[in-house]
């Protein structure tokens, strides 16, 4: 019984991070948007103007590298919580169910 609840304790705390990846992904989205430069020529995405007084257009490019990262953790995320559910323990499934809705609420 130990075993079985630290097993449902640990998929509701995969995907309740499941859930923060993915509105840390969209936040990320957002910043990425507003930092990208008003022209897109290729000039202008390798080296920003000398005179530019905007700290945040040159950083477009980190911020979908971190969006890249948090992809990647996503992905990898849910396919962990999936392969539990994929145990067809109703436990498993509901400790799933529990924690994605707690992440989203959250």
């Amino acid at each position: 019984p130990a075993g079985m609840a630290l097993s449902v304790l640990l998929i509701l705390l995969l995907s309740v991070l499941y859930e923060a990846v993915k509105m840390g992904k969209a936040v990320l989205l957002r910043r990425a948007l507003q930092a990208l430069p008003r022209s897109l020529s290729q000039e202008e995405l390798v080296e920003p103007e000398e005179g530019d007084t905007d700290p945040g257009q040159g950083r477009w490019f980190q911020y979908h590298v971190c969006q890249t990262l948090f992809h990647v953790v996503q992905v990898v995320l849910g396919y962990m919580v999936m392969l539990a559910v994929m145990s067809y323990n109703a436990w498993i499934f509901l400790g799933a169910i529990l924690g994605s809705t707690l992440g989203y609420f959250v």
